[in-house]
């Protein structure tokens, strides 16, 4: 059942959603990711805004996962947020897209790992803690792929059938609001999590027990993304992620855990995997955080990667990180703009996004 402020909220976002103004944002990605922008920074920019007509009122993340309504409430009110008339959505405007927001272990959660809830004034997401023991890899192993709905899947799946009987009820907001798929991370980040530092001694002392957890993890991630993609199937040309991101294809891979690998060792335990989940999902994006200038080459020989997606530019060598992905033409969005416009005379093959 609904409560009254997220009934309120989904009339409200109803009654403002403008079907022309949401055809012409989508139409901008569209143009961005075929090579038919001709600007320098893409920020793509709806054509109508409004002021919403209900109080909105933030939530912290334990209250948002504590139920189904407060969960779609506070992934709302970032859509009702993308269509107020301010000034930051005036120069670059935000998708209308939600999604299950547990956090970046829903895939280890799947293995058992167990689920740490943060303290609540941290405002911050949960985590898993590693499996120990010398056996644990083993273990994991032998037991195979999980079920989808153990640990955290549980919560993104009724989330998920949570949100299409309510969505169902609202015509606009069932066309125009996305809803995209969890943070289940990539294999690297999923074997870091739920291993530690032991994942790094395993990779030179046990290099094939470290390629089978990859492989099992490769497994699971394609059999969550199956059912996924059954309850919301990917728009054939281009999809959503967060509300800075579209990308070709239907994924949006991590490996955040790369940025500590030599590019050998990237080459080796990253890359291949990685590369399964793109063809099978027939695309898609690659995000990471810190520096990842390294492993960049070998990131964007991937076929049917579309976009790349970091942080900390500082950390990275951008002139390297440059000629891997805009030079190729492989679009780096939600790209920091301070950065953008310091390189901006460098030129970005119109291939950069903030």
């Amino acid at each position: 059942m609904l409560s009254k402020r997220t009934e309120n909220l989904l009339n409200d976002i109803e009654n403002r959603i403008d079907p022309e103004a949401e055809e012409d944002f989508i139409r901008q990605w569209r143009d961005f990711l075929f090579d038919r922008f001709t600007g320098d920074i893409f920020a793509p920019k709806r054509k109508s805004f409004s002021a919403s007509g209900v109080e909105r009122k933030g939530l912290m993340i334990n209250d948002a996962m504590a139920d189904l309504d407060s969960m779609i409430y506070s992934q709302l009110l970032g859509v009702s947020y993308a269509l107020d008339d301010s000034e930051g959505n005036r120069k670059r405007s935000s998708s209308l897209a939600i999604r299950p927001n547990y956090g970046s272990c829903i895939g280890t959660s799947l293995f058992g790992a167990e689920v740490y809830i943060m303290p609540y004034e941290t405002n911050t997401l949960p985590i898993t803690r590693t499996l120990v023991g010398e056996d644990a890899m083993k273990r994991l192993i032998d037991r195979g792929v999980p079920d989808n709905h153990a640990g955290l899947g549980k919560k993104a799946f009724e989330f998920a059938e949570f949100v299409l009987d309510v969505f169902s009820r609202y015509p606009k907001i069932s066309k125009y609001v996305f809803v995209y798929h969890p943070d289940i991370q990539g294999p690297i980040d999923n074997c870091e999590v739920l291993f530690g530092e032991e994942m790094y001694y395993r990779m030179i002392d046990e290099p094939e027990t470290v390629h089978e957890v990859m492989s099992l993890l490769t497994k699971s991630y394609i059999s969550f993304m199956e059912e996924w993609q059954k309850l919301f199937p990917p728009r054939d040309d281009i999809n959503p992620h967060w509300a800075n991101i579209w990308h070709k294809g239907s994924i949006m891979l991590r490996c955040d855990s790369a940025m500590n690998l030599s590019p050998e060792l990237y080459d080796e335990f990253c890359a291949p995997y990685d590369r399964i989940l793109l063809k099978h999902f027939n695309g898609g994006g690659m995000h990471f955080c810190g520096k990842g200038d390294h492993y960049i080459e070998s990131l964007c020989a991937a076929p049917l990667l579309s976009v790349v997606n970091m942080t900390q530019p500082h950390l990275n060598d951008m002139e390297k990180i440059y000629r891997n992905t805009v030079d190729r033409g492989i679009k780096l969005v939600g790209f920091d703009l301070n950065r953008a416009n310091e390189d901006v005379k460098r030129g970005f093959n119109r291939c950069l996004s903030i």
